[in-house]
């Protein structure tokens, strides 16, 4: 019975001890992969492997880049809508000082020059900065979206100079201000008006047409030269609409924020570009 047991644990010693040489074999083979397989990655990535890396590399920085141009706009808007609604001041009398307060609103006191106006559009009509609405433009009883703002000059009452007011929009049919009379005020009023200053012509833009009263873009130079007025642009806001005139506050705060896309179109193709440069160069998968 002894020499059973005997040889049955010397048996089990030698499989044990089998077993884990052959495990320490394995483990010894595992360590040094890895450092070979390293070194043929790095030897079959190259100098031109390396280069291309910076694909995936730059797309992501233009990708964090747009982020950043993102929130940078967001503020922006929120900084210039703040404007919009701070308490209107005196309007000053340097156009050094009125140049500082592009969206801010201003009072002024005068007469509008009804025979001088101009139209500025074609324009959608606007309510709270956006397009309206059908049921609102039903509410405001109109009864299209396109239109023309209406742009007369205004004789201050205390100072010699004549400025530009955007009264508001009207539609096409009531372009011709013979079919709003009633809204043709008359005498001296007081208002608050949005500063606004010159605007540049876009791209594919069309260009005025001063002798056929014909304006797309807020040129000032063109405007007064054309009125007699001097370079000051108020928009004005709806708290001084009447009946049958333009519909006030029609000013938008337009600035092109497309960095949503930018940012999903960066981040996409440093994704793609770097599981390609990664499946090739260092998986070896061939494409």
């Amino acid at each position: 019975m002894n020499t059973f047991l005997c040889n049955y644990s010397l048996r089990n010693v030698k499989q044990y001890t089998k077993i884990n040489n052959f495990y320490l074999q394995c483990v010894s083979k595992n360590q040094i992969r890895p450092a070979s397989f390293q070194s043929r990655a790095v030897k079959r990535i190259g100098p031109i492997g390396w280069l291309l890396l910076i694909v995936p590399g730059g797309t992501f920085c233009l990708g964090t880049w747009q982020v950043q141009r993102k929130r940078w706009k967001e503020n922006l808007v929120d900084q210039l809508q703040t404007r919009i609604n701070a308490n209107p001041v005196p309007l000053p009398e340097s156009l050094e000082e009125i140049s500082q307060l592009e969206y801010y609103p201003v009072r002024v006191r005068g007469q509008f020059l009804h025979d001088k106006e101009v139209y500025l559009g074609p324009r959608s009509l606007l309510q709270h900065g956006d397009a309206v609405t059908k049921s609102s433009l039903i509410s405001k009883g109109q009864s299209a979206s396109q239109g023309y703002l209406v742009v007369t000059p205004f004789k201050l009452e205390d100072r010699e100079e004549t400025i530009l007011i955007n009264r508001g929009w009207v539609s096409n049919k009531h372009k011709n201000p013979y079919t709003r009379l009633e809204g043709q005020i008359q005498g001296t009023v007081d208002l608050i008006g949005i500063v606004r200053l010159h605007e540049n012509r876009l791209p594919f833009m069309p260009a005025n047409k001063p002798g056929v009263n014909s304006w797309f873009y807020r040129d000032l130079k063109q405007m007064c030269e054309l009125t007699g007025a001097d370079p000051i642009f108020l928009d004005a806001t709806n708290e001084f609409d009447v009946k049958g005139g333009p519909v006030g506050s029609q000013t938008r705060i337009s600035l092109r924020n497309e960095h949503l896309s930018y940012i999903l179109t960066w981040y996409s193709l440093s994704v793609f570009t770097g599981f390609m440069w990664y499946s090739y160069f260092i998986r070896g998968v061939k494409f």
